[in-house]
């Protein structure tokens, strides 16, 4: 069905201004007692959509801005009570939002046409109920993907027959969704991690066309005792495949990198690189610790050992970047705290240790993932490394785990850039080199009216927006001393443009 929003266009002043620039702001007031956020999501060089429910989650509003953050239009979509928001993606002038009802099979899907507000609903019928930890479009299709039973899964829904139907490959056996990728061409890649009847950790790579139908399926593995836990693709011009991740000798700890090349007819290469190998892996470490560790790795070298480091790796990005390939890691580590508690008392944790077991006792408790640094490893056409760097981020804890630092590369260096409690921190590098160490800048309010103290503004996000531009976005508390005990002089959800040049 077709439904036309009510546009209400708005016109503001443009800021604009001529490393990294904070160049326009937008923001819109909320009660300071508010719990229902807006969220930003990027729709490229159209802009930006900001959505939230709200009326008890009965309704649901939206607002486009164009690039330089001036409203286009907005306006309400009714939803029935129990629908969440649970995904969002675009494709050219469209918009999806993926609704579902907790508990239940099947997905209400709102397809927004961004140039008119014109918008249809659709009706994803599936058997399986499963919760989408994926989500994207083509141009005839959307695809859904997440886990029933512990096993990965992908929905593939037509626009031409209006039906879904679960991509062939899956249910087989435990695994994870590692990647579900978009070509230029419309053809879909997934890599799924999962173990093969030798119980090592390979990668599945399966190979769809537009329609959903299967085309191939390229099973990556190790010859040598390693298991590959994690990987993302690259499709080259010449229909070869490129796959760089992680290995390891089981599946939660990683001891190096590696980069594979496929062929069109499934035949591979597969080059590793222990972490030992690479030139700056251990750089945000202080300066003593980094060379006690890498004269112990001389050392050992010169015996003919190797040096084996442990850690937890997410590899979050594999772009091209003149002529080469660049990967972004992230690594991190479970934090635990002992939290007293007094017996009688439910305790939240997964182990006691009783001091007085009469009257009290300390639980262990997951306390948040620490981020120790982020890896940028530059690969040749052949997968051999020629650089790598490394950005410290020892500052950033969470309890979900999501990519922090952006890559913002230019033709002359590569930008690393993050934002975490309200600073911006950036560091510039070209290869090997660093030509501009840590710096830090705060997200400017512009009006002048109020500061935000990093303590109001912990859920902000930096997100990929179009070309050189990069937005944060987030919730702050303004108020009108920074010694912060003065009241909120306001409560705002914001966007911020960023450019890197």
């Amino acid at each position: 069905m077709i439904k036309t929003l009510l546009l209400v266009c708005l016109l503001f002043p443009c800021i604009a201004y001529a490393q990294v620039q904070q160049v326009a702001r937008w923001e819109i007031g909320m009660d300071v007692e508010n719990t229902s956020n807006y969220k930003a999501s990027s729709v490229d060089s159209t802009g930006l959509l900001i959505y939230r429910t709200a009326k008890d989650n009965t309704e649901l509003q939206l607002i486009m801005l164009d690039t330089a953050l001036h409203e286009k239009w907005k306006g309400n979509i009714t939803i029935d009570q129990g629908l969440n928001v649970t995904k969002t993606t675009n494709y050219k002038n469209f918009y999806y939002l993926l609704l579902q009802r907790e508990g239940l099979a099947g997905f209400i899907m709102i397809a927004l046409d961004l140039r008119n507000g014109l918008y249809a609903v659709h009706v994803l019928k599936n058997a399986i109920p499963f919760s989408p930890s994926e989500f994207q479009a083509t141009a005839g299709a959307v695809l859904i993907g997440g886990y029933f039973n512990y096993r990965p899964l992908v929905l593939h829904y037509s626009f031409q027959t209006n039906k879904a139907k679960v991509l062939p490959g899956f249910f087989n056996e435990p695994g994870d969704l590692t990647q579900m990728k978009i070509t230029p061409d419309g053809s879909i890649d997934v890599i799924v991690s999962s173990k093969n009847y030798q119980s090592k950790k390979c990668l599945w790579i399966r190979n769809y066309n537009a329609e959903g139908d299967l085309i191939k399926t390229t099973v990556l593995e190790s010859r040598e005792k390693r298991n590959l836990i994690f990987g993302r693709s690259i499709k080259m011009h010449n229909n070869e495949q490129v796959v760089a991740g992680v290995y390891g000798k089981n599946g939660e700890y990683s001891r190096g990198v590696f980069i594979a090349s496929i062929n069109p007819s499934g035949e591979y290469t597969i080059r590793y690189y222990n972490f030992a190998d690479l030139q700056n892996f251990f750089h945000y470490l202080r300066a003593n610790h980094e060379k006690r560790i890498k004269e112990r790795i001389a050392r050992r070298r010169v015996k003919g050992k190797n040096t084996k480091f442990n850690y937890r790796l997410l590899v979050q990005e594999l772009i091209p970047y003149q002529n080469q390939f660049v990967l972004l890691g992230e690594a991190f580590f479970p934090k635990y705290t002992y939290r007293p508690n007094y017996v009688g008392i439910p305790a939240y944790g997964t182990r006691g240790y009783g001091i007085n077991a009469s009257r009290y006792r300390n639980d262990l408790v997951f306390d948040g993932f620490q981020y120790t640094h982020a890896i940028v490893i530059g690969f040749d056409s052949t997968g051999h490394v020629k650089w790598d760097n490394s950005f410290e981020i020892n500052d950033v804890k969470t309890f979900q785990l999501e990519q922090f630092v952006k890559i913002a590369p230019t033709k002359d260096n590569i930008g690393l850039v993050y934002l975490y409690e309200n600073l911006i921190r950036t560091k510039i590098i070209r290869n090997n080199e660093v030509l501009e160490g840590k710096s830090v800048d705060e997200l400017k309010v512009f009006n002048g009216e109020g500061t935000v103290t990093r303590q109001d503004a912990k859920t902000s996000h930096l997100d990929y927006w179009y070309g050189n531009h990069l937005y944060a976005s987030g919730v702050q508390t303004v108020r009108k001393s920074k010694d912060g005990t003065s009241l909120p002089f306001k409560k705002v959800f914001f966007i911020n443009k960023i450019t890197y040049r």
